[in-house]
């Protein structure tokens, strides 16, 4: 009982946070405190609540060094100009009235690449959300375009550490779970590109009427060179080399172009660094051009180690296993899915992070995957057209927090735009309710055949 009333607590309080704009960590907090009350009085010492939460805490370190890169390559990238020089091509060379459609392609193909979200929305995410903000358009529909795209290669790319993660805690093969999830991705991906080509024609986007291109010319020297620290990060993708390597020398050679091309400062490079960029309020860039820095991250650092604490005490104390029980009443394949999304959304609305939504569906569902007779292949395409997706859907998840962050757009408005999101549960679960249909069919016509 207390366990459903202190998640009813924390939900309803992360919900209000949400409507009334205050920042996730707040409720985040209190929900910690309930969890590690709740555990206290079930007869855990208090040295090892602190115990579990430090440990659990320390799981985010990975992803606080991957913040601190995207900070820094943000705001380093507009101070050398390879931000403007995206959004300067783009606008000279992209076709308007395809722009809603191209933003998910390119989303796609670099989160492809890259196999990380959050580095193809603080990179490209962020030189298409700069082109769209300066235009007629919804910036919400960009930003949905965008975060679709970004989970695409966040969810099936081999360097994706959600993909790697899902293979190594189900035990399966990496690229056997890639075709897996190629092939349950297609028709969602093709729905997703005609809905956004319709979107485009209906509503396409007028560069035409601002001279945002004049402005960067007069502001910045363009040409390839600026575009080298984008160039570097897709090269080095291509190569396998890790993200965090690819980000770093990516800053070095941007900090080296700010300030022998650009003319930028010593001071003034680590100020873009560490602060973030922008220009003089009295430009007509002020308003388009800044963010960035390794201190707007802060928030989101909160709420990803106070996440990742809150889970060191879910997986030690085994507060969720009365959970686990009612699980196992699933029978059919897709019931179980059913199950297996509930508790995906669910782990992603209180653990607040991807990760941790991921290794908590595998934690209560596996054993029902076993139960059933289903290959850990199918667990673990379950988990990625679930745990992996769901999550960007949650606006106070790290999943949607980080990106809408970056992106400087509303945590909840891109939402309905983010179509390849909830198109891809939705359609895996139609399958699976189709075949599992028409083989009872089979099943029934065959007994009735054979008496």
């Amino acid at each position: 009982m207390d366990i459903l009333l202190s998640i009813s607590i924390t939900f309803f309080v992360l919900i209000l946070s949400i409507y009334k704009g205050i920042f996730v960590g707040y409720p985040l907090i209190l929900g910690f405190l309930i969890f590690a009350f709740i555990s206290f009085r079930r007869g855990f010492k208090i040295k090892e609540i602190i115990r579990m939460s430090i440990d659990g805490g320390k799981k985010s370190f990975v992803v606080l060094k991957i913040l601190v890169l995207i900070g820094a390559i943000t705001g380093i990238w507009m101070a050398a100009g390879t931000v403007p020089a995206i959004i300067y091509y783009g606008i000279k060379y992209m076709n308007p009235s395809y722009f809603i459609l191209y933003s998910f392609l390119i989303s796609c193909i670099v989160s492809l690449l890259l196999g990380s979200s959050l580095a193809t929305v603080s990179t490209v995410g962020i030189a298409l959300a700069l082109m769209a903000k300066n235009t007629n358009i919804n910036i919400n529909i960009i930003a949905g375009s965008i975060i679709s795209g970004a989970y695409f290669g966040d969810r099936c790319s081999p360097m994706s550490s959600s993909a790697n993660l899902v293979a190594n805690i189900t035990k399966t093969s990496l690229y056997t779970n890639i075709k897996n999830m190629f092939r349950t991705a297609i028709i969602p991906f093709i729905l997703s590109i005609i809905i956004y080509f319709i979107i485009s024609i209906e509503k396409p986007v007028n560069f035409i009427q601002t001279n945002l291109s004049a402005q960067i010319l007069q502001n910045y020297k363009i040409n390839i060179i600026v575009l080298l620290p984008a160039i570097i990060i897709l090269i080095f993708s291509i190569l396998k080399i890790d993200v965090k390597i690819s980000m770093l020398i990516s800053i070095i050679l941007a900090s080296s172009i700010a300030l022998m091309f650009q003319k930028y400062t010593l001071y003034e490079v680590l100020k873009f660094l560490v602060i973030g960029f922008n220009l003089p309020p009295s430009n007509p860039l002020y308003h388009i051009l800044k963010g960035g820095g390794i201190i707007a991250m802060w928030k989101a650092a909160v709420v990803i180690f106070i996440s990742c604490a809150l889970s060191g005490i879910f997986n030690e104390t085994n507060i969720l296993k009365t959970i686990e029980e009612i699980l196992k009443r699933a029978k059919t394949r897709y019931v179980l899915f059913i199950y297996t999304a509930i508790v995906s959304v669910s782990t992603a609305a209180f653990g607040c992070n991807q990760s941790i939504s991921i290794i908590l569906t595998n934690n209560l569902m596996n054993k029902n995957y076993i139960k059933n007779k289903i290959d850990n292949h199918q667990l673990a395409v379950d988990i990625e057209n679930t745990a992996v997706v769901l999550s960007a859907l949650i606006p106070w998840n790290i999943a949607a927090f980080v990106p809408t962050t970056t992106l400087g757009v509303s945590s909840i408005g891109f939402i309905p735009y983010a179509f390849y999101l909830y198109l891809l549960p939705i359609i895996y679960f139609l399958y699976l309710y189709i075949s599992c249909t028409r083989y009872k069919k089979f099943a029934a016509n065959n007994f009735e055949y054979k008496h």
